[in-house]
């Protein structure tokens, strides 16, 4: 894919809608929207990139109640001709195919290469990779096994969203428990994923939510990994123009914290 003249794709990740209250939440998707909006007119392609809800499931005919404007919002640019892409979080891994039937946006699961302008990217969440948190992965493979859904599709929906919701409620998000501190190159998990990658591959640029934390870090071969940051503290997106990539907020005022190495 070539961009256009004057055009940029946009990488956003972790809107966790839904937490911690309705009126936040709200408030929090008005915000997402004026800022899609902003950018209508300059799009070539959008990526998001997981947590877009804090928690998501799709019973065979029921999705989850709510979060209307964003979702018009996102039909209303595909129908335009936008594509948009998301990838899964692991709020919101129990997707089916309500995304590609209603909003004509691809969902994908796993971490996946794309190639824009000649530039490699490697673009995912971002949970479950890089060294230790075994913990998490061996929960991870549970909650994608298709049996373990099926258990829980079996709930009616006022139970199995009522006990999702009451874990959300204790998830580091909603008590705002988030780690905002960069731990240094040879702790952060992400860098050390990339860095294992960029062993057998090069990548130009490795795109992750997840962490929470806006960091732009670069490797010595010019390789970079970005972190999205989220729209809950920092309003952050990654913007690529065909040439160079930025990460930036969305509120000038929080750009100095942004992680940048």
């Amino acid at each position: 894919m070539q961009i256009a003249d004057g055009k940029r794709i946009y990488f956003l990740s972790d809107f966790h809608l839904g937490t911690p209250d309705r009126l936040t939440s709200l408030q929090r998707e008005r915000y997402i929207i004026q800022f899609l909006e902003s950018i209508r007119g300059q799009t070539a392609e959008i990526f998001i990139v997981g947590d877009l809800f804090d928690f998501w499931y799709e019973y065979r005919t029921v999705v989850p109640k709510g979060y209307v404007r964003i979702l018009g919002k996102l039909a209303e640019m595909t129908d335009s001709g936008i594509p948009i892409r998301f990838f899964v979080g692991n709020h919101d891994m129990w997707m089916k195919n309500y995304f590609e039937k209603e909003l004509n946006i691809p969902v994908y699961y796993e971490p996946k290469t794309f190639i824009r302008n000649g530039k490699k990217f490697l673009i995912g969440h971002g949970d479950g990779l890089g060294p230790g948190d075994k913990g998490y992965k061996f929960l991870k493979k549970i909650f994608r096994n298709k049996y373990c859904q099926w258990l829980f599709g079996i709930l009616p929906p006022v139970a199995g969203v009522g006990i999702a919701n009451y874990f959300s409620r204790k998830s580091r998000v909603a008590t705002g428990q988030a780690d905002d501190q960069f731990l240094g190159e040879s702790d952060e998990w992400l860098v050390g994923f990339c860095k294992h990658e960029l062993e057998r591959e090069y990548f130009d640029y490795f795109i992750f939510g997840h962490r929470h934390l806006p960091i732009d870090f670069r490797f010595p071969n010019g390789s970079r990994y970005i972190n999205l940051g989220d729209w809950i503290n920092y309003f952050t997106y990654a913007a690529f123009d065909g040439a160079e990539l930025t990460l930036q907020s969305y509120d000038p005022s929080l750009n100095d914290k942004i992680i940048r190495r």
